[in-house]
């Protein structure tokens, strides 16, 4: 339970989805209640509002969800990540794995500009993979990230030691199966 939401009760687990053996965390549940969302954005702008950041980056489609409203709050710009051929300008590309297989992320290169200080967000972390693979475009592109907020942390899949020594705020653990 984080502060007087409890998160947990709003995220509904499905097994099996995308596919056999994956326990999937949906957050419709939690986005459905407009309480518990501003909780969420008001709990992660609280942490963030510290590391000073310039700019937030997140991946479609879930991390903009609570991404766009994160930025907002905190007065900052937003960068889009998304999958490969959907951003109409000049991109950096960054290949990851995922519990289920790999992927790749690609950021405008124009978005983020040397020395911008970034915050990382997604709603979940799992593996570290897409976390890493943000974190990677950033730097790539000049930027420094500041820490990287999540709604929720998978444990025992390692996410944190792949984009440590980053700052990392999560608001709910759960086990990643059962």
């Amino acid at each position: 339970m984080s502060g007087a939401v409890n998160y947990a009760s709003l995220i509904r687990a499905i097994p099996d989805f995308p596919e056999q053996g994956i326990l999937f965390r949906d957050i419709t549940p939690l986005l459905l209640d407009p309480a518990a969302c501003r909780s969420v954005v008001s709990e992660l702008a609280d942490w963030a509002r510290p590391l000073e950041p310039d700019l937030l980056l997140a991946a479609e489609s879930r991390g903009f969800i609570l991404g766009g409203a994160l930025a907002q709050t905190l007065d900052i710009g937003f960068v889009p990540a998304r999958k490969p051929g959907r951003l109409p300008s000049d991109t950096v590309s960054v290949e990851y794995q995922l519990e289920y297989g790999s992927d790749s992320l690609e950021v405008h290169t124009d978005s983020v500009f040397s020395g911008a200080r970034v915050l990382i967000h997604d709603d979940l972390i799992a593996t570290g993979g897409t976390a890493r693979a943000k974190i990677e475009a950033v730097e790539r592109l000049g930027g420094e990230v500041v820490g990287c907020a999540f709604l929720i942390e998978l444990e025992g899949l390692g996410g944190r030691r792949h984009i440590s020594p980053h700052e990392i705020r999560s608001l709910v653990t759960l086990p990643a199966q059962g």
